[in-house]
């Protein structure tokens, strides 16, 4: 192929041989795969075992609440999976949708899709790079790979480099031959990482066991309960329906809905935060989090070159201000002391800053020569006026062999004047400079210490000509320059990024670094955000094997991003990733929780996401751990008040026949206690708020069971209690010729609302008023049980006189009690923290 591009009858021929220049999508998950997916969880095949008991007993009412718990929770799983196939489509999106090709020796613009191998693209500033292709000819070519690469600097290309689908021009022009298209380009072998899903998350994980106990230990029991009636002489029949009505009432149909509901209001808490929840698991997931992994450029720092310190040999400041906003402070230094330095640093430069309309500036071109427009501007320097009364004659633009710009300007009063800016090893030498070396060498010790601490660190050199030769304004001289100062260049750390890995660390979170950026820029950064310690080891992944253990990785691949994350998995964590941009969505996609910038974040990095901060805001992060941690301290509350009235009801069946109550009580009142207070009550406890001090723990391990740290010796303790109220108030009528199974009946039920009150996280406040309400509920339609007909006659139950219904009521303020006492009595061990990395 040569300067005239392929013919369009061959682009045709490659174009049906390779097919289009796009990413392949996946075939559609059929509807139904999706729906056999989530009911092949334990706990939901549990309750539709329950539901299908239900039917054979006749009680419609409860297989109908049971059926509709499985279909509002099977419901948002499957929407919530919708989401996960959207991360391949997104890459499409970064694709350029035309582009500019030379075909049959002319040029022309065609549908990025129909690029093929071999093709020659023609490059300007401003263009996305629509296939992977090799540079044929470059003029200042300087190309923003962030988003694959996560290195903040754009990369100057010269002839026979290699420039990537997906990249940005960020200034000057060029011709480039496609080397690869569609999957085979950079973003196709991203989109092949990214088929690898999460997997569950730790509560899903956690739910699937206590399913699996639940199942075993609720169906031996109600076989115990059923043999022994009949070993007493029950009629078979009638024992074999309470059987089935103890397996439905031990189990807490309304966990799956508990579950739903507090991740449900956690992610509109959080949305109020400004996060987008992705995927509802997202939400308990945070609170598991042991370890935050997360990107530089654009996540822990602003993702805007900012000039931070002007050096000169007279003088020495620090700017203040952020972004490219020309708003700022000189500090150390006046700015007058850096007229020149500055107005040397604007004209040399091609960039643009334009303010949009929401208020915020934009850079156009090279990020660094914007950020020298903008210290220009703090220190009232217009560019405009500058290049209006200082007009550009000539050019040398910046190479990586010279690394150096020159520019060549008329001077107003007549003559010229050179300007040279560029690496200072590059500058800061024989013949390019003249003067004394002894101060160029204090500007080259002052260069490496900026270097040192993370700064892109340029020199800026100026010489007056009284006139030029012809030929000067063809190839500018770069020699003789008299210096004129250093400018050291940072993107910034965000101003409330030290403070999110402080709370992070006090909530025993481990934050981890894994950037494409410079190792030096990578530590400086690390450190001063307090991810490590002034001189704790960085990890180079150029170099083979990358160790582990360590708290920042620079130069990592997307490979070995994926390859990091997993490794963290496989060790026994959490892992939060946060990241924006392409080369972070396979690692957002295969952490258990990714979290995506939704300012700056690549479209990519927001669909393989799970959660979304609308504000780029890493303290939004640590409010949803806290989230996290709040419903997953729920889902326990509700577990000790769902298992212990189980418990309690199968007790009460096992013990009540050694007191001699026969048949303590019938099914169809087992199953009214269980819809009455595993219904609302339950649902009602996922609203509880958080704990105050939740943040000052670490979080639990991954492996602990639900039912761990104390849990099911809570579940015995109320367990215990709420029998031998049931039982003691049955047999004192039993032997006083009172309505016993009545009495126990509303003792059972209403000792159980008394706990589901006892539960509250802040008893006496008006936080979630939502449980004392249907708590109010319950125990009414408990009530109408005992004296409306119609349900007297359903359940077999008797009225009471108001003398006994005092004395339950009064009786079932014990079940407050001991949850109110059982909640002093146990404080929840506070779990070890994990090591922190070496």
């Amino acid at each position: 192929m040569g300067v005239s591009g392929l013919s369009s009858r061959e682009a045709d021929a490659r174009l049906r041989r390779d097919g289009p220049n796009l990413l392949p999508s996946r075939p559609p998950t059929a509807l139904w795969r999706r729906v056999a997916g989530q009911l092949r969880d334990p706990l939901i095949i549990v309750l539709l075992v329950a539901a299908a008991l239900t039917a054979v007993t006749g009680d419609w009412a409860d297989m109908a609440v049971i059926m509709l718990v499985i279909v509002v929770n099977t419901a948002v799983g499957v929407a919530q999976e919708v989401r996960a196939d959207r991360a391949i489509t997104a890459l499409t999106e970064l694709t350029a949708p035309v582009a500019r090709v030379v075909r049959d020796g002319t040029q022309r613009q065609i549908p990025a899709a129909d690029v093929v191998t071999g093709d020659l693209l023609v490059l300007a500033e401003g263009d996305i790079v629509p296939a992977d292709a090799r540079v044929e000819e470059a003029a200042a070519l300087l190309v923003d790979e962030s988003a694959l690469t996560g290195e903040s600097v754009p990369v100057d290309k010269e002839p026979g480099e290699k420039v990537s689908a997906g990249t940005v021009v960020a200034r000057g022009r060029g011709r480039a031959e496609v080397t690869a298209t569609g999957s085979a380009s950079a973003a196709g072998r991203i989109a092949a990482l990214m088929t690898k899903g999460s997997g569950l998350t730790p509560l899903q994980h956690r739910l699937i066991g206590v399913g699996r106990l639940l199942a075993g230990v609720t169906v031996f029991l109600c076989v115990v309960v059923g043999a022994l009636g009949l070993m007493r002489g029950q009629p078979v029949e009638l024992m074999v329906v309470t059987a089935i009505s103890l397996v439905v009432a031990a189990v807490p149909e309304s966990l799956p809905a508990v579950v739903t509901l507090s991740l449900a209001l956690g992610a509109r808490r959080m949305a109020a935060r400004q996060a987008l929840v992705r995927r509802l698991h997202a939400v308990e997931t945070l609170g598991s989090v042991t370890v935050l992994a997360t990107d530089k450029t654009g996540t822990l720092t602003e993702g805007r070159m900012v000039v931070r310190h002007l050096w000169t040999p007279t003088a020495e400041a620090t700017l203040t201000g952020t972004g490219y906003d020309p708003a700022g402070q000189f500090e150390g230094g006046p700015p007058a002391a850096f007229a020149d330095l500055l107005t040397a640093a604007a004209l040399c430069n091609d960039a643009r800053l334009l303010e949009d309309e929401d208020g915020r500036w934009q850079a156009l071109g090279d990020p660094t020569e914007a950020a020298l427009l903008a210290a220009a501007a703090k220190a009232g320097l217009d560019r405009a006026d500058l290049h209006e009364r200082y007009d550009r004659v000539a050019e040398r633009p910046f190479d990586s062999v010279r690394k150096r710009m020159t520019t060549l300007h008329a001077r107003p009063g007549g003559g010229f004047m050179v300007i040279c800016k560029g690496a200072p090893e590059a500058l800061l030498r024989p013949p390019v400079l003249a003067g004394d070396p002894a101060s160029h060498l204090r500007a080259a010790e002052q260069a490496e210490r900026y270097a040192r601490a993370g700064y892109r660190v340029l020199a800026v050199a100026r010489a007056d000509l009284a006139t030029v030769p012809r030929e000067m304004t063809r190839e500018v001289p770069e020699e003789g320059l008299d210096l004129l100062g250093l400018v050291a260049i940072v993107d910034p750390p965000r101003q409330a990024a030290a403070g999110a890995v402080a709370d992070c660390r006090r909530a025993g979170i481990r934050p981890v670094l894994i950037t494409g950026d410079h190792p030096g820029t990578a530590r400086a950064i690390a450190t001063e955000l307090g991810i490590i310690d002034p001189g704790a080891p960085v990890a180079d992944c150029r170099d083979l094997p990358v160790p582990d253990g360590v708290a920042v990785y620079a130069r990592a691949t997307p490979e070995q991003k994926l390859d990091l994350i997993e490794g963290m998995r496989a060790g026994g964590d959490v892992v939060a990733m946060t990241g924006d941009g392409v080369n972070d969505g396979p690692a957002l996609r295969r952490a258990d929780i990714g979290v995506a910038m939704g300012r700056r974040g690549t479209e990519v990095a927001r669909q393989a996401a799970d959660l979304v901060l609308a504000d780029d805001d890493l303290d939004t992060v640590v409010a949803a751990v806290e989230e996290g941690r709040r419903v997953y301290a729920n889902i326990r509350r509700f577990l000790v008040y769902g298992l212990s009235g189980g418990a309690a009801e199968i007790a009460v069946m096992l013990l009540g026949p050694l007191f001699g109550l026969a048949l303590p009580l019938l099914p169809a009142q087992i199953l009214w206690i269980n819809l009455l207070t595993h219904g609302l009550p339950g649902v009602a406890l996922g609203g509880e708020p958080a704990d105050p001090a939740a943040m000052n723990r670490p979080p639990r391990p991954p492996d602990q069971s639900i039912l761990r740290a104390g849990l099911w010796q809570r579940v015995v303790r109320i367990a215990v209690v709420l029998t031998a109220v049931t039982l003691g108030v049955a047999v004192w009528a039993l032997h006083t010729g009172r309505p016993w199974q009545s009495m126990a009946f509303f003792a059972l039920g209403a000792t159980q609302l008394g706990v589901a009150l006892g539960s509250r996280a802040r008893p006496g406040s008006t936080a979630n008023l939502m449980l004392p309400l249907a708590v109010a509920g319950a125990l009414v339609l408990q009530l109408a049980g005992l004296y409306v007909p119609l349900l007297r006659e359903l359940l077999g139950t008797e009225p009471l006189a108001a003398g006994d219904l005092i004395v339950v009521a009064v009786l079932s303020l014990l079940g407050y009690a001991a949850a109110r006492l059982d909640r002093i009595l146990h404080r929840e061990p506070v779990p070890p923290a994990r090591p922190p990395a070496p």
